[in-house]
């Protein structure tokens, strides 16, 4: 039996991950950031080191699961060959996760208006995909076309997953609020016109069953509800037939300057020795109507000798399910970052980040970032800076990286070190962005 779409997805963006996948991890909390400090914290838009920030193209990829351990080595030498499915270690419990994150910035500006106002305009294109709570012995023999010589039980609970694709058009505005000799206060918001490509979701409060490999039967209780948004296709995402809907990221900066010699001087001229930054971004939401939902009665025994059809069929053919048509209201992935930024001396930055999602695990027709704490020391100069982050990452993952900013230019990795040390890595990313940067 084929797996179903989710699956297929996830399969298909980690192998895109692996192979040239991107993510800001460590650059977005650089003061030569640009556009990409104003989509960590909208605050960031003014006071900046510039008199205007061009972004041409960048892009994010972001993707992991606590039930594959990826050998990057072995992706290497593979020429071509690995299969992530054959090749990858295995780590099933009865609650197994698998996250991707996508997010392309297209052509995008800021500019100062004032000495104390800002603005810009950024385009993105994303797409999430969060499925939570599977056990992994499940999705193995699923995998598997349930060719599998060991009997096993189940019992998953909240088991849910959504995928969710859309772009968006955000203009910001930023405003300092206090500027004292020793101290600045700014706020900064995004609102986002959001047009959404569509979502396909799943969601089962509990779904327990027995799978017994001498008798190829797969025993199963509970109710499965899967659904997508009209017309939807996981596997050929169209953003020809979009919906609209509105969003909103709102962040606020403090800096303390310890050592200002000169009060005359602007503060983006006077270096800071510390900065606190505080956002949530990702407020919002996108409702799809004449969306299509399953709701199968999961209380049978299959038989499943003979099981090359697609899951969807499967359902169909095995289980009673009641098709409907309503609405389906996707909550984007709400996050709440916190930042502490200090200088060890004039060109030397030592940072703490935590990105917490604002999304309750579990919940249905979502998707959210993973909890992730990052500790950074950077080197920073007007034309270069390189990062060295090291974060610690929901669901047991530690990865350490780097990356660069020279001029025009950004690329780099949050846990490239980790990925080429270990042998089972559960998280990778990589990024890459070109800009125009008009210094003040």
């Amino acid at each position: 039996m084929k797996t179903t779409k989710l699956f297929y997805l996830f399969i298909f963006l980690l192998t895109l991950n692996l192979s040239f996948g991107q993510s800001y991890v460590g650059h977005s909390i650089d003061n030569y950031s640009g556009v990409h400090g104003v989509i960590y914290n909208p605050s960031s838009v003014v006071g900046s080191k510039y008199k205007a920030d061009i972004n041409l193209i960048s892009a994010s990829v972001f993707g992991g699961s606590d039930y594959f351990g990826i050998n990057m080595s072995d992706i290497m030498n593979s020429d071509g060959g690995f299969d992530i499915e054959e090749d990858s270690k295995r780590f099933p419990s009865n609650a197994n996760n698998f996250f991707v994150n996508i997010d392309v910035v297209g052509p995008s500006f800021m500019f100062n208006l004032n000495k104390k106002s800002s603005i810009g305009v950024i385009s993105r294109v994303r797409a999430n995909m969060n499925i939570n709570n599977i056990n992994g012995e499940l999705f193995e023999t699923i995998e598997d076309d349930f060719d599998s010589d060991d009997d096993f039980e189940f019992d998953s609970k909240d088991l849910n997953g959504t995928i969710h694709a859309w772009a968006e058009v955000g203009l910001a505005y930023g405003r300092i609020f206090i500027e004292k000799p020793n101290h600045l206060l700014k706020g900064g918001v995004t609102l986002k016109y959001l047009q959404g490509a569509g979502s396909a979701f799943m969601s089962s409060p509990e779904l327990a069953g027995y799978y017994s490999a001498t008798s190829e039967t797969l025993e199963t209780e509970g109710q499965l509800i899967y659904g997508t948004s009209q017309d939807f296709e996981s596997d050929d995402i169209d953003f020809s037939n979009l919906t609209a809907g509105f969003g909103l990221d709102v962040g606020f900066t403090y800096q303390w300057h310890s050592n200002r010699e000169n009060d005359s001087l602007p503060t983006y001229k006077t270096p800071y020795k510390l900065k606190v930054g505080v956002s949530v971004t990702d407020i919002g939401s996108i409702n799809y109507d004449n969306s299509t939902v399953n709701n199968y009665d999961l209380n049978a025994t299959v038989n499943t000798s003979d099981s090359e059809e697609d899951l969807e069929d499967f359902l169909e053919d095995n289980y009673n399910g009641v098709e409907t048509n309503e609405e389906a209201k996707i909550k984007l992935p709400t996050a709440l970052h916190l930042l502490v930024d200090y200088r060890l001396a004039k060109k030397w930055f030592v940072s703490a980040q935590a990105n917490l999602s604002m999304v309750k695990k579990g919940s249905e027709l979502s998707t959210s970032v993973i909890n992730t704490v990052t500790l950074a020391p950077r080197l920073e100069t007007k034309w270069f800076s390189f990062y060295a982050p090291l974060s610690f990452r929901q669901y047991g993952d530690m990865s350490f990286g780097g990356g660069i900013r020279l001029g025009p230019l950004t690329v780099g990795s949050g846990s490239v070190f980790t990925n080429l040390l270990s042998d089972s890595s559960k998280t990778t990313d990589v990024y890459l962005g070109l800009n125009i940067p008009l210094y003040r």
